[in-house]
């Protein structure tokens, strides 16, 4: 492919490299996949919303290349990464005969990839996997590093694998058709970057969130190539989060307890880890780390990016006892003791401990009510 704005970014991971295509008319492209190994079958695994507008675009542009091409549509939504759906993709496998050599296609947002990277990473013990993101959050996040998992009901992402695809084919072309809430949700894990790696790109993103919220074409390109770029170098340098990479989880801590306290599906993740942003913006205001003027430069963005800056109330009785007790089951917690990425100053972060005490009053001041 010799288009001039075709963006590549590499990622290093010795035999387990790959690359991200970035650019709009991507996916139903048949150069997109030529490198790819040759199989006797290909799977696509989408969802019941991204399928019906991509499904058979992206089957006709591997028809050229795979013998069979196979399709199975999974419900839409994060209530739906369960074992029950990911047994409908071995389900699919194991009825159309597909072998180790056989190549999966993730086909939507980060459900989908999740899924299908899991999937991939345990069929047969391990077969190749391609990601073809259709989300704005997915492009910039969860399709790039070879997290793959499903959710427990006590625990977002509890179950899953390390899994690198074979590359990451990311179309521009469809951010166009993502409703206003998804285009946000993904907005949620681009402004993480600013404020954990890179305090210029923070400051781009003031100067053009309105430019992404109207979805210029442009703005959209730059923050996918810049996110992928920032996620790249984390993750060359750490792929089992065993230390640096921990700081992709911005936000999160207190994210993932919010979409498990209300159930999955009721806030879209990129809502939670934003309002998650602010609790953990805070905890590092009280830690001594940051100032109040960075804290609320922070919350400015994310309101721009027309994401809640005010958690839900998880109980009446001890609200900030919930969200203690869910996040006791974060990957990151250690003997009982939760770990939070805080701000040391813009454009850095690290991964520490905090009293509850301090916890509590952080939630107690950023929870609606």
């Amino acid at each position: 492919m010799n288009s001039s704005d075709l963006q590549i970014v590499a990622i290093d991971l010795a035999e387990r490299s790959y690359h991200i295509a970035i650019r709009g008319s991507l996916f139903d492209n048949p150069l997109s996949y030529a490198e790819l190994p040759k199989a006797q079958s290909a799977l696509i695994v989408t969802n019941t919303t991204v399928g019906p507008f991509y499904a058979e675009r992206l089957q006709r542009a591997l028809a050229g290349k795979f013998p069979q091409v196979h399709t199975v549509v999974l419900p839409d939504g994060e209530e739906h990464k369960t074992w029950q759906n990911l047994n409908l993709i071995f389900d699919a496998l194991l009825a159309n005969g597909c072998d180790r050599k056989t190549i999966l296609f993730a086909l939507g947002g980060g459900v989908v990839g999740d899924m299908t990277g899991f999937a991939a990473a345990s069929y047969m013990r391990g077969v190749p996997f391609v990601q073809v993101p259709t989300t704005l959050l997915a492009q910039v996040d969860s399709s790039v590093g070879g997290k793959t998992a499903i959710n427990h009901p006590l625990g977002k992402n509890m179950i899953g694998a390390f899994y690198q695809p074979l590359k990451v084919v990311c179309d521009l072309n469809t951010l166009k058709t993502l409703p206003a809430a998804e285009l946000s949700a993904g907005l949620g894990e681009v402004i993480k970057y600013g404020p954990i790696a890179d305090v210029d790109f923070l400051a781009w993103l003031e100067a053009n969130m309105e430019a992404l919220v109207a979805r210029d074409p442009a703005a959209l390109a730059h923050v996918v190539k810049r996110c992928c770029e920032i996620k790249a170098w984390v993750v060359g340098q750490d792929e089992r989060e065993s230390g640096l990479r921990a700081i992709l989880n911005f936000g999160h801590t207190f994210g993932h307890a919010i979409e498990a306290g209300l159930g999955y599906g009721q806030w879209l993740h990129g809502e939670a880890v934003a309002c998650g942003m602010v609790m953990a913006a805070h905890l590092s205001q009280r830690l001594g780390l940051v100032d109040a003027f960075f804290v609320n430069r922070l919350i400015r963005l994310i309101q721009k990016a027309g994401l809640p800056i005010r958690g839900p109330v998880l109980s009446d009785t001890d609200n900030a006892g919930r969200y203690l007790e869910l996040m006791r089951l974060d990957k990151k917690s250690e003997a009982g003791e939760i770990k939070f990425v805080v701000i040391d100053g813009p454009g850095r972060a690290v991964v520490r401990g905090a009293p509850d005490a301090m916890v509590r009053k952080v939630i107690d001041s950023c929870c609606a009510g």
